[in-house]
């Protein structure tokens, strides 16, 4: 497996934001994207989790201000992006900045109004940043992209690794599985990782 880089410094679009008043009141700081500002490749999550505030490093963006940083999602996305070849060339971010709390610690879907409110940020990140691609994790991710170009998901599944321009954002929107669910699906869409890996790969590539 190869070695990836630890998350750097934070991108902050706002000094703060309270467009909405649930997520303001959940959470512990606002998760904003970090990584390489000229990256090939943005990876979008659909939002920060709890977070674990004990952990060492990977606390979580809830506490680290930081998408992408929890010890599993975090962890597996940044380990299979190295894989894939492009460890230093990734910009990580979610489609939601704050923690959705579902009132008992846990987390709980964005509403569409909180995903609505979010993603002028998403898509100024993308814009900024001019990625040949945006490799959407999971269905929120994808849904909350697609709805940039007034899009709608049918169906996840069917939509895992097939890319679809999106012209306002001037690039390509490549869905594939969420991190924490890719052990489930990955042989149930007749996978196995590292031929997962390879597909994955292979769509990124044609993506010019």
């Amino acid at each position: 497996m190869a070695e990836y880089p630890e998350p750097d410094a934070k991108h902050p679009l706002a000094a703060d934001c309270r467009r909405c008043p649930a997520l303001v009141e959940a959470r512990e700081c606002i998760s904003w994207g970090n990584g390489p500002l000229d990256a090939d490749i943005v990876v979008v999550g659909e939002a920060p989790g709890a977070g674990t505030p004990e952990a060492d490093l990977w606390k979580g963006g809830n506490f680290t201000g930081l998408a992408y940083t929890a010890r599993h999602s975090g962890r597996k996305i940044r380990e299979m992006m190295a894989d894939l070849g492009y460890r230093d060339a990734c910009y990580y971010t979610n489609a939601v900045k704050c923690f959705p709390s579902d009132g008992e610690g846990s987390n709980r879907e964005p509403t569409d109004e909180e995903h609505e409110n979010c993603r002028p940020y998403l898509e100024q990140e993308v814009r900024e940043i001019e990625p040949r691609a945006v490799v959407a994790t999971g269905k929120h991710a994808t849904t909350s992209l697609l709805a940039t170009e007034n899009l709608e998901l049918d169906g996840f599944v069917d939509s895992v690794l097939d890319p679809v321009p999106l012209p306002g954002l001037h690039t390509t929107l490549v869905p594939i599985l969420h991190p924490s669910y890719q052990e489930i699906w990955i042989s149930r869409l007749g996978y196995s990782y590292e031929s997962y890996l390879d597909a994955v790969r292979e769509t990124l590539a044609a993506v010019e």
